[in-house]
């Protein structure tokens, strides 16, 4: 499981990039990894709103449907639409494979660091 210690992660194993005002959201390797072939990427669209703990996109993998939730709230600023045409990039390189771009956050769940999410994952709280 590779692990980048400037990001943040959630428990639901979203990682999360801050830049400035803004924060990139994407999903973990533990998380494309558990999931199988990626082969299919919905995503939401600049202007959508987002809120912490919900549901903002999903990914289809040869195993089944799952959503990604949001680690935070506010405003879809920027989409990833590489992903739609090739929902694989997520299991080649999750860390490059960013779903969006938020700005206007108004709230965020409580982030873990690196170290943090690895004792997670590694204590079997999926």
């Amino acid at each position: 499981m590779e692990l980048r210690e400037e990001l943040l992660y959630s428990k639901s194993h979203e990682w999360v990039k801050e830049e400035g005002d803004e924060a990139i959201i994407g999903l973990t390797d533990y998380a494309q990894s558990e999931l199988g072939d990626l082969v299919f990427v919905n995503l939401p669209e600049e202007g959508d709103e987002i809120s912490m703990g919900e549901s903002f996109a999903d990914v289809e993998s040869v195993k089944a449907v799952s959503d990604v939730y949001a680690p935070l709230s506010g405003t879809v600023c920027g989409v990833n639409e590489e992903l739609l045409d090739a929902p694989e990039k997520i299991n080649e390189a999750p860390y490059e494979a960013w779903f969006v771009r938020v700005k206007d956050i108004t709230e965020k769940e409580e982030l873990l660091s690196a170290g943090e999410y690895q004792a997670f994952v590694e204590s079997g709280n999926e």
